[in-house]
């Protein structure tokens, strides 16, 4: 049975960064992935999909974009470029094609079995993505027999659609662009709207999350928000990654011929019902949007910042005058559901008692509760940040440290034994 200090679960760009830092620190370690590096990217992700992040926002340890568009926004496949050279550059022991089957507590560790051979290890970082299947509501079993149903992870192009009219359910930032796609291929769009966060795609000139990277909100810490688990789980931010830096929202979407209806609230006898709530969510998402642009404009005026245009307010969201509130799924308008309502990990594998009732990962900034077990590239780990690339290189930086002061402490001791 081959033996290492730690295991790395997952070659993505966390997985990486992950092996990055540990290495620094001359801790031996293995990445077992499944598939090949970026194995999400190439495999869950539609033709069109671009990075949300500009392009000069893509940092890991050790690395940074390297190309002649630093204000673009890549595509899946150069994702899987670049996460195939920061691999190369650092040297990571990535081995692919072999897939974790179990994790479990053994002496003074773990024994991580796959379907290759097993491994004693004293730490075990699961860095396999928080995006690792489709969340779908279980109210998708009453959909009438007849409509084709697909998920962001599914969903390739709108030529793989049945004609007919296409319901999206979900207007964050999957929703809002593949409402966009399938609607400028022709097809009459629906629009389920539930919570959602409104973000422009520049302000004041400038990229939108160039403002919030500058004025610190992107590195605002887990420890410093009043509510985390809120914060883990608002939904994505509105934006889509394009040449010209288009903003897509509900006014955008609307404007075109997209119609806007509220939240799925159920399907019964064939029909799908909606929530009266679409004049509610969408004035509280205006609402925040309006507080994150005086943060930002606060900032500016207190660091003197000038290099951008004067302030801007945006048009509250339109809201129409009367939705409807049911839509009869069995008369032939609607042909397809894609159900964009968001991803949650698969950690099936993990037989280690770190879960909540509603089976729910529990760690307190990518630390649980059993020494030398961590987790790495959940929303707002660490940061507000963490979700996105650059937010790895910081968080696996504070959880090498953390795994260091573990490993010092005697085999099967924890933290709290050795202070």
């Amino acid at each position: 049975m081959p033996k290492v200090t730690t295991v790395v679960i997952g070659a993505g760009h966390c997985g990486l960064a992950m092996s990055r830092c540990l290495a620094d620190r001359s801790i031996d370690h293995v990445i077992l992935e499944r598939g090949e590096t970026a194995n999400s990217w190439r495999t869950q992700r539609w033709d069109s999909l671009r990075l949300l992040t500009p392009n000069w926002l893509t940092r890991l340890p050790g690395y940074s974009y390297r190309g002649v568009e630093p204000d673009g926004y890549m595509t899946a496949p150069q994702v899987v470029q670049l996460i195939d050279e920061y691999a190369g550059v650092t040297g990571a022991p990535v081995r692919t094609r072999t897939t974790v089957t179990s994790v479990r507590p053994a002496d003074g560790g773990y024994l991580v079995g796959t379907d290759q051979d097993s491994w004693e290890v004293r730490a075990v970082v699961l860095a396999s993505g928080a995006c690792n299947t489709a969340a779908v509501p279980v109210l998708h079993e009453s959909v009438p027999a007849g409509i084709t149903m697909l998920t962001p992870m599914s969903y390739r192009t709108p030529g793989q659609l049945p004609e007919g009219g296409v319901l999206v359910v979900g207007a964050s930032a999957s929703g809002i662009q593949i409402a966009d796609e399938v609607h400028r291929s022709g097809r009459a769009v629906t629009l389920a709207v539930g919570e959602h966060v409104r973000m422009p795609r520049s302000y004041r000139g400038l990229d939108i999350l160039w403002w919030m990277d500058a004025s610190g909100v992107l590195d605002e810490r887990y420890d410093e928000v009043p509510d985390i688990v809120r914060a883990r789980n608002l939904p994505s931010m509105q934006l889509v990654g394009s040449a010209n830096r288009v903003t897509i929202d509900l006014n955008a979407l609307s404007g075109m011929g997209v119609r806007l209806v509220g939240r799925l609230a159920g399907v019964r006898d064939g029909h799908a019902q909606f929530s009266g709530s679409l004049p509610n969510l969408c004035a509280l998402a205006d609402l925040k949007l309006g507080r994150l642009l005086d943060i930002l404009d606060g900032w500016a005026d207190g660091t003197g910042f000038d290099g951008g245009g004067p302030p801007e307010r945006f048009a509250s969201t339109e809201v129409p005058s009367s939705p409807p509130l049911a839509l009869d799924l069995r008369n032939g308008e609607i042909r397809t559901i894609i159900w964009a309502t968001g991803f949650r990990p698969d950690l099936s594998w993990l037989d280690v008692p770190v879960f909540n009732r509603k089976g729910q990962l529990i760690h307190d900034g990518g630390v649980t509760a059993w020494p030398g077990l961590y987790v790495l590239g959940m929303p707002f780990l660490r940061r507000r940040k963490s979700s996105l690339i650059d937010g790895a290189a910081a968080d696996a930086f504070d959880l090498t440290a953390h795994l260091a002061a573990y490993l010092a402490c005697p085999a099967g001791r924890g933290l709290s034994a050795c202070s």
